[in-house]
């Protein structure tokens, strides 16, 4: 035969709780966990908004902050425009200056000029002189600056190819040459000699040329 031992001293245990009261209280603790879930994904979402807020409040500052750097900066090109037209209306004038005075120079050298390579008794009565181009070249001798011709008075017959080879010495003149030699209608007995003469470029004055812009 088997023998059942029975345990001898122990506190007996007993459930007396009914199984509803057992399955309420399991409902209470399943609701409390999806209480904590619900309100912690409520607690995330608000922390995600309110760094969407953040950063978008951020952004509009910013944007605020370049739309006033923009609006200064049109306002300083609005206030330069006038200055801008002021300095394009002098490069124009300018411009015009150097194009229409570019061959300007000196009338009284160039007659000293011819004075001075005359003999004694004679001297410069009239001239048919033009003015030359604007100067192209950095070289002011090879061009012509001033072309005509000079009429020269003497009582007394001179060479007059003496004159036009003294005159071929004078800085400035590329070339001179005789042309005519005739008696004086209105003082009998004194002599007329007209002579082509070329000047280059280096009589020009320079005052109205534009300036160069170093690099």
């Amino acid at each position: 035969m088997s023998t059942v031992s029975v345990a001898v001293g122990g506190v007996p245990r007993v459930n007396l709780m009914p199984r509803s009261e057992i399955a309420r209280r399991e409902r209470e603790t399943l609701v409390r966990r999806w209480l904590w879930g619900v309100l912690a994904a409520i607690v995330v979402a608000l922390l995600i908004i309110g760094g969407a807020v953040f950063v978008k409040w951020a952004a509009d500052q910013r944007l605020t902050a370049e739309q006033a750097e923009s609006s200064r900066l049109l306002s300083e090109l609005a206030a330069l425009a006038e200055v801008s037209q002021a300095l394009a209306t002098e490069r124009e004038l300018t411009a015009f200056r150097a194009e229409s005075m570019g061959a300007d120079f000196a009338w009284a050298p160039v007659f000293a000029s011819v004075e001075g390579s005359l003999p004694s008794d004679a001297q410069m009565v009239g001239f048919d002189l033009i003015g030359g181009g604007i100067p192209q070249g950095a070289d002011p001798t090879l061009e012509a600056g001033l072309v005509g011709t000079i009429v020269v008075g003497s009582r007394n017959p001179v060479d007059i190819v003496a004159v036009a080879r003294e005159l071929r010495t004078v800085p400035g003149v590329i070339l001179a040459d005789a042309v005519s030699v005739t008696e004086s209608s209105v003082a009998p007995g004194s002599f007329v000699y007209e002579l082509t003469v070329v000047y280059d470029q280096s009589i020009y004055s320079g005052k109205y040329a534009p300036a160069e812009v170093s690099e």
